[in-house]
């Protein structure tokens, strides 16, 4: 080979290398300028989901904080609808106790004034027929004015719903007058007093006494049957039963005894 040949090939190969080594950082230059903008576009695109996620996040906790807010003013509502359903309850309850006192009184004044002013039974006067007559021992003077009272204001208390002071004036009463004609009257309402206290046991005794005590007294049958009642709350419905069927036996055209009819149909 010439000179002049060799001279070529030379020149040849430094353009070669001379491209190569020029050519290679290019090449490279290319591909990580490639994959910076790869890379920043990724970034963008999960910068872009997070923002997106977060506030999908915001969205449903601020509809949960709208949801219970609702429902919290939505039970403030109600309970307050409930209370003045209470209130009104309360208060139709007070009223018809209050008109059962007032018809108990009504209904005490009016029985009142057809008892008889002398409490004789027809069993005692038979047992005396035939018999000489004899002294009867000598009693207090009583006051039926005083009396009367005296027994009024104990009737007034209970209509007043003041149901501690009334027990205790009626018994007040019946210990302090026992042969008066309103003592049985007392008696009885004792009774209502200590039921309206919700202590059936004392209200059971107090209307036994009246049955047991002052059979042909108006009020016997429905001492008899209030005895009934207090028996069936105390969960004694056989007690119950046979009290019933004694008031249907004693006092069978009684208008406590159509009640009693009613109680054992059920």
């Amino acid at each position: 080979m010439s000179g002049m040949s060799r001279r070529r090939c030379s020149g040849r190969t430094h353009v070669l290398i001379l491209t190569l080594l020029f050519g290679m950082p290019c090449a490279f230059g290319a591909r990580y300028a490639h994959a910076g903008l790869f890379d920043d576009e990724e970034a963008r695109r999960q910068i872009k989901d997070i923002s997106i996620k977060t506030n999908e996040r915001l969205d449903t906790f601020a509809k949960g904080q709208i949801e219970l807010a609702n429902q919290i003013q939505a039970l403030r509502e109600e309970n307050s609808r409930l209370r003045g359903q209470v209130e009104t309850l309360t208060y139709e309850l007070d009223s018809a106790r209050k008109r059962q006192q007032d018809f108990y009184v009504d209904l005490d004044g009016r029985l009142r004034k057809l008892e008889p002013q002398v409490a004789q039974s027809a069993e005692a006067r038979s047992a005396d027929d035939g018999k000489p007559p004899v002294d009867p021992p000598r009693k207090a003077v009583s006051d039926p004015a005083a009396e009367t009272r005296e027994y009024e204001a104990a009737l007034n208390l209970f209509r007043a719903n003041k149901l501690k002071e009334a027990a205790a004036a009626f018994e007040s009463f019946t210990k302090a007058h026992p042969d008066s004609t309103l003592t049985p009257s007392a008696q009885y309402w004792l009774g209502n007093a200590h039921y309206s206290l919700r202590d059936c046991k004392k209200a059971i005794d107090a209307h036994r006494l009246v049955a047991s005590k002052w059979p042909a007294h108006p009020k016997a049958p429905d001492a008899l049957l209030n005895v009934a009642t207090c028996q069936q709350e105390l969960a004694d419905a056989k007690s119950a039963k046979m009290t019933l069927d004694t008031l249907l036996a004693k006092y069978p055209d009684s208008t406590a005894a159509t009640t009693a009819r009613q109680r054992l149909k059920k």
